[in-house]
Parts: structure tokens; sequence; C-alpha cells
């Protein structure tokens, strides 16, 4: 799960938060994400504990160190880096999401799909498009198709839903395209 560190402008981004963690937590699927407790990622982790739900932190130790690791978690997972809590992150989670976010929900977003495009990985992938927030990059990945930088397969991978439970069941029928060429980790 990719979120905001800050709970946004809007106290729909909370709510749409919690709602998340109530899903999340009453179709047993449990949370990987950042390990913080504050803004949407505290927001989210707080709603999936609250309805009894399981939830993952993973957190770099320079984080731990400025105090916003979510004090509530009976698993946290301390790391030496981003990267190495981007790729633990990757490897526990069976799907992925945004909420909204800045740069760094943005960039772990990206990160994933483009692993999704390469055959890197099969999980779902989408975005939790609350308040619209995600129009314009909506816009902007069907304009990329329109001019022949992605295709409408790559495209289709990310599945754009403005409520929890229509993003769950989304997940649920989502299927990794089929490609010609599979490319593994290590040759990356």
């Amino acid at each position: 799960m990719f979120s905001g560190s800050s709970p946004g402008a809007h106290p729909d981004y909370a709510q749409a938060a919690r709602e998340l963690g109530r899903a999340l937590a009453g179709q047993d699927v449990g949370l990987v994400y950042g390990g913080a407790s504050v803004g949407l990622m505290g927001i989210l982790a707080d709603a999936v504990l609250d309805a009894g739900g399981q939830a993952i932190g993973v957190i770099p130790q320079a984080l731990v160190d400025r105090e916003i690791a979510h004090p509530g978690l009976a698993d946290l997972r301390v790391v030496g880096s981003m990267h190495e809590r981007k790729a633990l992150m990757a490897d526990l989670a069976n799907g992925f999401v945004a909420l909204p976010g800045g740069m760094g929900t943005l960039e772990e977003l990206f990160e994933v799909y483009t692993w999704t495009q390469l055959g890197l990985h099969s999980k779902p992938l989408g975005l939790l498009d609350v308040r619209s927030y995600y129009a314009k990059l909506v816009a902007f990945l069907d304009h990329a198709v329109e001019e022949r930088f992605m295709t409408v397969e790559h495209r289709e991978m990310l599945v754009v839903e403005q409520r929890a439970a229509a993003l769950l069941e989304a997940f649920r029928r989502w299927r990794a395209p089929l490609r010609s060429k599979w490319i593994d980790r290590a040759q990356t």
C-alpha cells in the first residue's frame, strides 16, 4: 500500500483510508505498508488494526529514529534503506494500491507498475482515486497510449476506482496480461 505521509487537504482522503482499512480487514486481506504512524499511512493502519485486521509495516531505521514508526504494529520490519523497504514490501504484498500521496507514493507506484509491465511480478495494482486526485495522471496515461508510448494492454494493468470496495472487487478479477517475453528480476 502506498500513500501520503500527510493526511491531505480534505477530510475525504482520511475517510477513504479508513474505508479501505475496514474493507481490507473485513475481507481478511492483510496490509503491507510503509510502517509509519503519520498521514494517510497511519490512518490506514489504524483502521485495519481497529477492525481486527493484520498489518505489516516496513520502515527504514532513519524514519524509526525520527519517531514516526507506528507503535501499534505487532509486525514492524526495520530495514536499512528506502530501497530495502520497497523491495521487501513488494515481496510481501499480493497487490499494490496507491491512495493519494506525493512524490514517494508516485515513485513506489510507478516502480511496481513497471515491474508488472516487464513481467517481474503478476500482482494487481491500482489507484484509489479519491476526489479525482489521480484524474490528471490517468488522463496522462491515456494520452501516452494515444501517442504510442504505452500499449492499451499496459495501461489496463492499472485499476482505477473511487471506492475501496470496487477496487478490491476489481483486484479479485485482475489477471496479469499475457506477454511474449518475460524478464527475470536478476536481468534488470
